[in-house]
C-alpha cells in the first residue's frame, strides 16, 4: 500500500529531518570544541554524527554553516533568557532598573556558564574570516539597544529587537555572505585537541560591557 505524501509520512519526514539537524549541530560543537575551527573537518563532524558529508552540506552547506548555526542558536538563547528574566521581574513588581538589569544579567550569566564551551570556542579567536567583526558588531548592537531599558526600566532588549542589526547579513545570504569557509573539505587537517585556560569575566566598567564579552 503506498504512503499518503500528505498524512503520517509527511510528519515522519519532518521529524527524521529534525533529528538529522540537531545530530549533525551536536556533533559540530564537540568537533570544534575539541579541535578549533581550522583544524576540525566535514569529515570529523560527520563520523561523529554517523551521517553523511552530501546530508551535512544539504543541511547546512559546509563547516562554516555549522559553526555560524551554532553561535546564532547560543546568541538567541542568550538574549532570550535576559528578555524573558526580565519580563518575570516585571510581572513580580520589580520596577527598579538595576534590580531588572540584574535579573538580565544573572540570567545572561547563567546561560554562559551553561554553555561554557561555546563561549570559549566563540571568543578563542578561532572561526571563520569575518566572524569576529560579525560578533562583536552583533554584541555592540545588543549593549546599544539595551542601554536605555537599563536607564528608564523597560524590558532587555530579545532576538526580535535586534533584527536590524542582521539585516546586512541577510542581504549577503545566511548569516552574512561574507563569511567564508577555511578548510571545510572532507580531508581537512591533522586532530588536536585544545586546552583552554579558565573562564573569567572580562572586566569592564558598566555590567553591559561585561555581559557584552562575556556573550560573545
Amino acid at each position: 500500500m503506498a504512503r499518503n505524501p500528505g498524512g503520517r509520512s509527511g510528519s515522519w519526514e519532518w521529524s527524521r529531518t529534525a533529528q538529522t539537524r540537531t545530530g549533525m549541530l551536536r556533533a559540530a560543537r564537540e568537533v570544534f570544541v575539541e579541535h578549533g575551527f581550522a583544524e576540525a573537518s566535514v569529515a570529523d563532524v560527520v563520523e561523529r554524527a554517523g551521517s553523511s558529508v552530501g546530508s551535512l552540506y544539504h543541511h547546512f552547506g559546509g563547516k562554516t554553516e555549522l559553526f555560524l548555526t551554532l553561535w546564532e542558536e547560543h546568541q538567541v538563547a542568550q538574549e532570550q533568557a535576559a528578555a524573558s528574566s526580565v519580563a518575570k521581574a516585571k510581572q513580580e513588581g520589580v520596577t527598579s532598573p538595576v534590580e531588572l538589569f540584574i535579573a538580565g544579567a544573572r540570567a545572561f550569566l547563567e546561560g554562559s556558564w551553561e554553555r561554557r564551551d561555546l563561549v570559549r570556542l566563540f571568543m578563542d579567536g578561532d572561526g571563520p574570516p569575518g566572524f569576529e567583526l560579525m560578533r562583536r558588531t552583533r554584541g555592540r548592537e545588543w549593549v546599544r539597544q539595551n542601554a536605555v531599558p537599563a536607564r528608564h526600566g523597560g524590558p532587555a532588549a530579545g532576538p526580535a529587537d535586534r533584527r536590524r542589526a542582521d539585516h546586512g547579513d541577510r542581504r549577503g545570504g545566511p548569516r552574512g555572505r561574507h563569511v567564508r569557509d577555511r578548510g571545510g573539505g572532507a580531508g581537512g587537517h591533522g586532530r588536536r585537541h585544545r586546552h583552554h585556560p579558565p573562564l573569567r569575566p572580562a572586566a569592564g566598567r558598566r555590567g553591559a560591557v561585561t555581559l557584552y564579552h562575556l556573550g560573545a
